[in-house]
């Protein structure tokens, strides 16, 4: 039976956006196909449903999401009554529930819809739907006695309408007695309580944003700057002595364009990084000079500079009642908003209540879920050696945001911190130089260092245990004191010491660069003859594991078994149950030669080690994966059709064949992951997303608790 989940409120502004996307989140976790129905939309495009689209790679047609128009309901309201409604949007709403396992629920907005009784309308639904109801209350700027009775009234009113009440949601509470008295009123109510508190990184529009609701035309900036939060509003017109200490950092300044001092002395100010501004809004469509625009755009590259036809006032008028959304546009804002929700919402205890049966089958989503979940269960410490470079930056503010672990970045703590800043990115990074020993808050209860490498007291620590590894090859403490300096051998030495449990690096370093210092730091773990590498590849509806694509170039019969019994345990490390195959341009006794006899050495040496594993070799890629050639090439097997672990004759062909299902299948790859090493050092393809830095950080950290399951190293 399809299990649905209505999210509800009471009223305008309650931001129960975030709840939704919690919601979607947990539902995607458990199932593999989860619909989406909103049973009434404004005739604007629907930008929480495009987001979860996005997010979430939903393939339902959009023609099944929506029920109708709020006017056309109206209409129909008034016409036919309100069972003629209702009986419509149930129709519709079975479109839906008959096609997936579970259902999102988007109830009605409270804005301008011209419905009468929205509430019991919502409540109705939910009823006839078979839904379970969660109510979100806004919170913003009342007192705890008002919240309470708010969150209360709801639950009441909710209730006495016959909903299937799982939990209510106190959404944008700001004051620490109303959150502490809506907590205390959850003893009184049969179902859970949650807080959720005001989070202004949430709050706060784009300059992008402030670009659409002002009708600005850009004059400078970049897809980056435009996607700055704007913290605070700044209207210039004092002298420059005067306007300069009035800036704060993620300010938008606003000011008349014809003050090219106040152009110009914003982004001086903002190029020496006190503080970084979020840009500049000229008015009265002025626009200043073509030399004035060179020196600003050279001052501050990036930074967005826009024109709007109005003057001062009405502008302001236009930016105060500003604020942000969650968009496609906006994945950083999901992010935050997701480490909001599971900071603040008990997760097992809301899938409780959803009971929703999980599949058996583990997705892509299911995949990444799993490894954020396993990674905050017990919170590791990971060393990010390009700790200046933007994309990284970014994935460490979603990994502490959504407390999956605990990072040092490496890189002048100056240049970390402007450059963060400028990417509006909530990394709370304070002034000061930063050590191992002086962590910085970090929001969700995960923390972030800085640490330069050219200056850390550890250098020398570091020169010397490098020199003692590697004097057999003639270094001496001179030269390994420049050597440890670079950031790829500096955060190699970290996990070596025990001062960080693992290092993820590549975004802008070679693959050699980052993996050269492990070999000769951190070596193989003793039952590993060598290191060998696994790309997790996400398919539409899958999770296949190929091995080695990355490092060892021709394994032998012995360096291929060993690749697969690796490649088998990573696999089921995080989740995927391996039926191996062994990779050939043959299947069973077709073929022979060289390369085919290596391939069938490689099986049995699998099958003598590990007589638990289920493994066929030699064998065809399309016989492995598909099951339709399967049953007429090797019809019987326990593996051939539906293997997940996938182990490659060499690296010509596995480095191959993952590029070509990652580019043409629209597959996620998830690696190289490194396997026999002593403890985990993962390399990233340079060009990596956000996400795969995401997903590469998460996955070395449950190494880490595999290769330290008493305690952190950190």
């Amino acid at each position: 039976m399809t299990r649905s989940v209505y999210v509800t409120g009471i009223g305008r502004s309650d931001g129960r956006q975030v709840v939704e996307l919690g919601v979607m989140e947990l539902l995607t976790r458990q199932v593999d196909r989860v619909g989406v129905f909103r049973p009434l939309v404004h005739d604007e495009p629907d930008e929480l449903y495009d987001l979860l689209r996005s997010r979430y790679r939903l393939t339902q047609p959009a023609s099944s999401v929506f029920g109708m128009g709020y006017e056309e309901a109206a209409a129909l309201q008034a016409e036919q009554g309100t069972d003629e409604l209702i009986s419509r949007l149930v129709d519709r709403y079975h479109q839906v529930s008959d096609a997936y396992e579970a259902v999102l629920v988007l109830g009605t907005d409270f804005a301008d819809t011209g419905l009468p009784a929205e509430l019991a309308l919502n409540a109705r639904l939910a009823n006839e739907f078979g839904a379970a109801v969660l109510p979100v209350v806004a919170a913003r700027d009342q007192a705890p006695e008002a919240v309470v009775a708010e969150v209360r009234n709801a639950h009441d009113a909710y209730a006495s309408l016959g909903a299937d009440l799982i939990a209510m949601v106190a959404n944008r509470v700001a004051d620490p007695e109303a959150a502490a008295a809506v907590r205390g009123l959850a003893e009184r109510l049969p179902e859970p309580v949650f807080v959720l508190p005001e989070e202004p990184a949430l709050a706060a529009p784009t300059v992008a944003q402030v670009k659409e609701a002002t009708a600005a035309k850009i004059l400078l900036g970049d897809h980056a700057g435009l996607s700055r939060d704007v913290r605070n509003l700044v209207f210039g017109g004092a002298h420059l002595p005067v306007f300069l200490p009035a800036l704060t950092e993620g300010c938008l300044v606003v000011t008349p364009g014809d003050r090219s001092d106040l152009l110009i002395g914003a982004l001086a100010a903002h190029s020496a990084g006190s503080p970084a501004i979020a840009g500049v809004l000229l008015t009265l469509d002025e626009r200043p000079d073509d030399q004035t625009l060179a020196l600003a755009a050279r001052l501050a590259p990036g930074t967005p500079v826009l024109v709007v036809p109005e003057g001062s006032m009405p502008t302001a008028d236009a930016l105060l009642s500003l604020e942000g959304k969650l968009t496609a546009a906006t994945p950083r804002k999901a992010e935050i908003a997701l480490g909001l929700f599971e900071t603040h919402v008990d997760a097992a205890q809301l899938s409780a209540q959803l009971s929703v049966e999980r599949s058996e089958r583990v997705t892509p989503m299911m995949f990444e879920h799993e490894l954020v979940e396993r990674s905050r269960a017990a919170r590791r410490h990971i060393v990010l050696p390009e700790g200046t470079e933007e994309r990284v930056l970014r994935a460490a503010e979603v990994l502490l945001r959504r407390n999956i672990c605990d990072l040092t970045l490496l890189g002048d703590p100056a240049v970390i911190r402007k450059r963060a800043a400028e990417l509006s990115i909530g990394l709370d990074l304070p002034a000061g130089d930063e050590t191992p020993a002086d962590p910085l808050s970090g929001p969700g209860g995960a923390t972030a260092r800085i640490v330069d490498p050219q200056t850390s007291p550890l250098r020398e620590r570091f020169a010397e245990v490098y020199a003692a590894l590697r004097a057999h090859k003639g270094v001496t403490y001179e030269l390994a004191h420049d050597v440890v300096s670079d950031v790829s051998y500096f955060g190699t030495l970290m996990v070596n010491e025990g001062l960080a449990d693992g290092m993820v690096s590549g975004a802008v370093h070679s693959t050699a660069a980052t993996v050269r210092p492990a070999f000769e730091i951190i070596r193989t773990r003793p039952d590993a003859s060598i290191v060998s590498s696994v790309f997790f590849m996400c398919l539409a509806d899958r999770v296949l594991v190929y091995g080695d694509c990355a490092v060892v170039p021709d394994p032998g019969a012995e360096q291929l078994a060993d690749i697969a019994i690796q490649s088998a345990t990573t696999a089921a490390r995080f989740g995927v149950e391996p039926r191996v195959a062994m990779l050939s341009y043959s299947t069973g006794t077709s073929g022979s030669g060289a390369d085919v006899d290596k391939v069938r050495r490689a099986t049995e040496l699998v099958r003598e080690r590990r007589p638990d594993l289920l493994t066929e070799g030699p064998i065809q890629y399309d016989a492995a994966v598909e099951p339709s050639v399967a049953a007429t090439k090797l019809p019987g097997s326990a593996v051939a059709g539906q293997a997940t672990v996938l182990v490659f004759p060499d690296l010509n062909t596995g480095n191959n064949t993952y590029k070509a299902v990652q580019r043409s299948a629209g597959a996620i790859a998830v690696g190289p992951v490194l396997q026999g090493l002593r403890k985990p050092v993962n390399d990233l393809s340079r060009g990596a997303l956000v996400q795969d830095i995401v997903n590469t950080v998460a996955i070395t950290a449950v190494q880490a608790q595999d290769a330290f399951p008493h305690g952190s190293g950190g």
